[in-house]
């Protein structure tokens, strides 16, 4: 990002699904609004991107083109965190407490206190369109008050 642009940092368990709607989201809402902030996100779960199947989520591609955000023709693959992002990140926001809470406390301690948690779970245990609906809620409540 650039030295012009504070950073909000989404985590969630494997960086393919409700870290990368928020980014995406975020960061298409910020620049429509002219905000001087950029989003990138990151999974917690130790090598991420092999325990996807794709890139991203068609759940969540489904879900922003819906919301007329663009989408890389070839998003990049999940990502875990580095204490690098955490140290960089002007806000940090992980996407259910109940699970990342621990993990994050785990991974890389000294960095949960500091993070907020929303309460977003995961397929499975919330359905896809009310998780992604409550988070697009919450991501353009953020942006508003930036």
């Amino acid at each position: 990002m650039g030295e012009d642009f504070r950073l909000v940092l989404f985590l969630c368990t494997g960086n393919y699904y409700r870290s990368r709607f928020a980014e995406l989201l975020f960061n298409a809402r910020a620049r429509q609004s002219g905000l001087p902030w950029r989003a990138e996100s990151a999974g917690l779960a130790p090598n991420c991107a092999g325990l996807n199947p794709d890139a991203i989520s068609p759940l969540a591609l489904f879900a922003l083109r819906r919301l007329d955000v663009v989408v890389p023709k070839l998003p990049r693959a999940p990502r875990d965190v580095t204490r690098g992002q955490l140290g960089n990140a002007d806000r940090v926001i992980a996407l259910s407490g109940r699970e990342h809470r621990s993990l994050l406390a785990l991974r890389f301690p000294g960095f949960a206190e500091g993070a907020e948690y929303w309460d977003i779970e995961d397929v499975g245990i919330s359905a896809p369109a009310e998780a992604l609906g409550r988070l697009a809620r919450l991501v353009e409540q953020l942006i508003g008050s930036l």
